[in-house]
């Protein structure tokens, strides 16, 4: 199984223990964009619709959003079902066909990396999107903590599953330059502006797990492998007082279509 099918999975669980995006990133998106209320956003990748419901709140909800995976789908369909301009199309973005729309705004949260390859998605937004459009791509990024606890959580992975020690992880800076890349590589997009969002969630040994277990890292792990991972990390949590306090940090990519670059 590939790593981009093992959300579809859990589609219940992802929805209830992934935190939701800060509402700083919405308003952020929202300025740079120029959005107003009836302009057209393409979700690429949209889940369990966690950012379209960021969007919806904020009275934006000219929403198509593109999902490969058929429970998730179905699940963010059925949340918005009361909201007829909020579109779910169970499709992979790659082979989904368009009708004519052209689009304000593109947006992917913590999902475009699964577009492959990724020239091609950076192209076929290009195309969907009309000449002043922008893209708002954000990816979840995994922060390191280096306390006792997650240290020891840490010895657990070295010990269970070392390919998921996240001593090994690129930097936030690392992420930020390749993503940066990609965006500006073909000249597609201009005028890139990178933000990031950070805090802490508290999190007790059962909601930690379960977080864990919607990560696709650990969804492909053998089943006898991530369990014994998993209630090893639970242990430790429970022997350090029960709750660990998780940095979360959100980077977010702004970039406009770049009107002079001509189809070729």
């Amino acid at each position: 199984m590939e790593r981009k099918n093992t959300f579809n999975e859990i589609a219940r669980e992802y929805d209830k223990y992934r935190p939701d995006y800060p509402e700083q990133l919405f308003t952020d998106i929202l300025e740079y964009s120029s959005l107003n209320p009836y302009d057209k956003i393409l979700e690429i990748g949209c889940g369990t619709g966690q950012a379209t419901k960021g969007f919806v709140q904020s009275g934006y909800c000219h929403i198509t959003g593109i999902e490969l995976g058929e429970h998730l789908a179905d699940l963010t369909r059925e949340k918005f079902k009361d909201i007829p301009t909020v579109k779910i199309i169970h499709s992979p973005f790659e082979t989904w066909q368009n009708e004519g729309t052209s689009f304000h705004l593109a947006i992917s949260g913590t999902a475009f990396h699964f577009i492959q390859p990724q020239d091609y998605g950076y192209r076929k937004v290009f195309d969907l999107l009309g000449s002043q459009g922008s893209i708002a791509f954000f990816w979840t990024v995994h922060v390191p903590s280096y306390d006792n606890l997650s240290n020891q959580i840490r010895d657990i992975y070295r010990r269970c599953a070392p390919q998921l020690d996240d001593s090994t992880n690129p930097s936030m800076q690392q992420i930020i330059e390749e993503r940066s890349n990609a965006i500006l590589k073909e000249g597609l997009y201009k005028d890139l502006e990178v933000k990031q969002y950070r805090w802490d969630d508290p999190y007790s040994a059962r909601e930690y797990v379960s977080l864990l277990n919607t990560n696709s890292r650990h969804r492909l792990l053998p089943e006898d492998i991530r369990s014994r991972l998993l209630g090893e990390i639970g242990e430790a949590i429970e022997k350090k007082g029960g709750t660990i306090h998780k940095p979360q940090a959100v980077v977010l990519f702004l970039a406009k279509k770049n009107g002079a670059k001509k189809d070729d």
